[in-house]
């Protein structure tokens, strides 16, 4: 087994946001999510559910694992009131940390005022918590676009820029990630974050996002505060290969 490819597994397992939102997830599942959570390996960074689990999570799990929920999610409209709701839930339940989207249509129809006010309030509600902003990526489409949504969800003190929500066409990209943690690295923010999120589902895969994160942000920003996956089928092809088997997924972007 390639001795890079088993260290970036090392790396994958301990950032990685194991995830499952499925419309027509049940409490079992849930359950499952939570024992899945924590391996022979070692334990995931965080689960991500949706609201409405976050307290079956939270008491299923060692306060070392964070709980994570979305807001404004999957669609991300340019409603305050919805992603504001979706926050108190998320924190009176006791999640750890926000994953909301972007409201990325209202962004390529210009509304970037909207845009930014709707990040500033999203901020101010979820402190403490942590705040990773999805800006689907992939619907954005261009560098320029996907760079503005990088530097307002920055701006307004998001602690991770997240590429995707998983449930569009185009997920996470190399090229996507060069563009984000190139602003994130320009921020002088010496604690933001990047996220990948949509498609990541092998070894090789989140191996190259790595490489992307450490050569933009330094080999310090390797580390679950700094980076993550987002992903329901990463796991089983990071035990596969921390077990010595062969990589059992084929890769994506990579």
């Amino acid at each position: 087994m390639n001795a890079d490819l088993k260290a970036a597994a090392r790396t994958a397992l301990a950032c990685l946001d194991l995830t499952s939102l499925n419309d027509a997830d049940t409490p079992a599942d849930i359950d499952a999510l939570c024992r899945r959570a924590r391996t022979a390996h070692g334990d995931v960074a965080a689960v991500c559910v949706w609201p409405r689990f976050v307290a079956q999570a939270r008491a299923a799990l060692p306060a070392s694992i964070k709980v994570a929920a979305v807001a404004n999610f999957p669609d991300g409209a340019l409603d305050v009131q919805r992603a504001l709701a979706d926050i108190a839930a998320i924190a009176q339940a006791g999640g750890d940390e926000v994953d909301v989207v972007l409201p990325h249509r209202a962004l390529l129809a210009d509304q970037s005022t909207e845009v930014a006010e709707f990040l500033s309030e999203v901020r101010f509600a979820s402190r403490p918590l942590t705040l990773k902003v999805i800006i689907e990526s992939g619907e954005l489409g261009t560098t320029e676009r996907i760079a503005q949504a990088t530097r307002m969800a920055l701006a307004a003190g998001a602690d991770f820029v997240k590429t995707s929500t998983g449930k569009t066409q185009v997920g996470a990209t190399p090229a996507a990630a060069a563009v984000m943690l190139k602003e994130i690295a320009a921020s002088g923010l010496p604690a933001a974050g990047f996220k990948a999120s949509g498609g990541v589902r092998s070894v090789a895969d989140a191996a190259g996002y790595i490489a992307q994160a450490e050569a933009a942000l330094g080999a310090g920003a390797l580390n679950p505060q700094r980076l993550r996956f987002g992903a329901s089928g990463l796991l089983t092809d990071i035990e596969s290969v921390l077990s010595g088997a062969d990589s059992v997924a084929s890769t994506a972007a990579y």
